[in-house]
């Protein structure tokens, strides 16, 4: 009985650390209303970098690149993802820049390993929208540290959904 415990406790802990990942966040809400989600496939890379000259220095070392944007227009909706981006933060992404502002937040958070950047994740959220912004790659951390300094990783994500000539979800009065 004590080893069907320690194993069904095992398998709890492991599940809810994998879905603290970016990869199992962004396919559990890819499908939910009022959502934009993208994942750019590599071949667009390099339109995608036209963005900024800043940003094409970095996504010319990306492997991944997604982004998502949520409704946020009231306060659960608020908390839930500010919640999600400080499990995400709380895991092993170490935060490089955060500003609080009541409940709107932006946040940069980086993995490393040794002295590379492997995964870059930006959250923003101004009480209307909330995104994730998400590298993956080989980063140099002064870049890194440079843009986010500069508000450079806002800039990228503003010209990200013309890219795709996407709009912005709606807030929807209800």
């Amino acid at each position: 009985m004590k080893k069907v415990f320690l194993y069904l406790a095992g398998f709890l802990l492991f599940s809810c650390g994998s879905f603290n990942s970016i990869d199992s966040f962004y396919e559990a809400h890819k499908n939910d209303p009022q959502v934009t989600a993208i994942r750019v496939p590599q071949f667009m890379f390099s339109l995608v970098s036209e963005i900024s000259p800043e940003m094409k220095s970095l996504v010319g070392n990306t492997k991944d690149l997604r982004y998502m944007q949520f409704p946020s227009a009231t306060e659960s909706q608020t908390r839930f993802l500010n919640d999600r981006m400080n499990s995400f933060a709380g895991g092993s992404f170490i935060e490089v820049f955060r500003k609080n502002d009541e409940l709107k937040r932006n946040v940069v958070s980086i993995r490393e390993k040794r002295d590379v950047v492997k995964e870059i994740l930006i959250y923003n959220n101004d009480n209307v929208n909330g995104s994730f912004l998400y590298f993956n790659g080989n980063f140099d951390p002064m870049k890194v540290r440079e843009l986010a300094k500069n508000d450079e990783f806002q800039n990228f994500t503003n010209g990200l959904l013309p890219q795709f000539n996407l709009q912005t979800p709606g807030v929807v009065n209800e």
